[in-house]
């Protein structure tokens, strides 16, 4: 797929801005600070509702108005759609399908893009909650469907966390009961979020492993090996279906209740579980080099669009690319690789601040400052 107009209105510096594009690679060079990272933020937001910068909303509307709108004409070979999505500064969100209302979750699979940024390294050197994320951002691109699942999921714990933090204080027997019927509810979309999570990882170890072989190829032998598993305090590993999920997250949920209402918190689940990710004999979080930190980060969208490309099986649905900011951290080597892995997108978003981060003999359009400031 790609995008041929994208309209910004009141979306963070941009009062009012309109571009056009084709397929193949468009670069924007300007400035740190001209606003070309808040373009390509925009396109992701249609993709997954949300920002890669910013936990909420509100930073996307431009101070002197209540609301921004995202609107993009996405193409996929002769059909057309108009996605457009109203940010509120409060209040809910709104979202249109050819000037239609429909509601924002519908919306969801229209656009697909990956997004790799510098806020990314936090895959390889943040907590938890960053690689959960990622895990759980494709398992909705691949399936929209998820996302009820992983709202449901959300909900039920936040429920169950209130019941288990009033039984820390009163362990009244009544009340303790409603606890089994909260476990169940619990269960029902936390086993099939793990499961969604498995089946991820099941496909994407090979890409990933492939595409970080391919960045590093210039390190030693044994740095260019990664593993990457599901962490978790239950063991999924024999599970072959949510429901099997199910009885093993409902067994541990059991075993622990006493001691998760002495802590009036949840202890299993797929908050609380991580992907464990190791270059060579090494945890890559704590070990990893620098230059290795960017390599897997980088390997892990990458594996992300190769295995939702692979889903799409024809270039008219593969994932818009989006590389912010990026090759200006990379050495002479992965660089050049970088650039050349990105010829099979059918359509790619870089952002520079100079032509001197680019790779040499970069094809594709240059959208320059003068243009980002009109």
């Amino acid at each position: 797929m790609w995008i041929s107009r994208l309209s910004l209105r009141n979306y963070r510096s941009y009062p009012e801005l309109d571009l056009e594009f084709e397929p193949g690679v468009t670069t924007f060079v300007a400035d740190n600070g001209t606003g070309k990272t808040n373009i390509v933020e925009a396109i992701g937001y249609l993709a997954h509702l949300r920002s890669h910068r910013v936990a909420f909303d509100a930073p996307l509307v431009n101070e002197s108005a209540q609301t921004a709108t995202v609107s993009a004409l996405v193409n996929r070979d002769q059909r057309h759609a108009t996605v457009e999505v109203s940010i509120q500064s409060k209040g809910a969100n709104r979202a249109r399908v050819n000037r239609s209302p429909v509601k924002m979750k519908e919306i969801l699979g229209l656009v697909s893009c990956v997004v790799f940024a510098p806020e990314d390294l936090s895959l390889v050197r943040g907590e938890p909650a960053e690689r959960r994320s990622w895990m759980d951002t494709l398992v909705v691109s691949r399936n929209p469907r998820y996302s009820s699942v992983i709202t449901d999921f959300e909900r039920a714990l936040k429920q169950r966390n209130a019941l288990l933090k009033r039984l820390r204080e009163d362990r009244d027997p009544g009340l303790e009961a409603t606890l089994d019927i909260w476990n169940m509810a619990y269960a029902d979309s936390a086993s099939e979020l793990v499961y969604g999570r498995q089946r991820i990882l099941a496909d994407i170890v090979e890409p990933l492993q492939r595409n970080f072989a391919y960045i590093a190829a210039d390190a030693r032998l044994e740095r260019q090996g990664i593993q990457a598993r599901y962490d978790s305090r239950i063991d999924y590993s024999q599970a072959e279906s949510a429901a099997e999920c199910r009885e093993l997250l409902l067994a541990a949920l059991e075993r622990r209740r006493t001691t998760e209402i002495e802590r009036g918190l949840t202890l299993h689940g797929p908050g609380r579980d991580d992907l464990a990710l190791t270059i060579g004999d090494h945890p890559a979080k704590g070990y990893a080099s620098h230059g290795e930190t960017w390599s897997l980060a980088l390997a892990m969208q990458l594996a992300g669009w190769d295995l939702l490309s692979s889903d799409a099986g024809s270039a008219a649905e593969q994932p818009v690319l989006v590389l912010d900011d990026v090759f200006a951290e990379l050495d002479t080597g992965r660089r050049n690789r970088l650039a050349s892995r990105i010829t099979e997108a059918e359509q790619v978003f870089i952002t520079a601040a100079v032509d001197g981060d680019l790779p040499e003999g970069l094809e594709g359009r240059r959208i320059g400052q003068e243009r980002l400031q009109s």
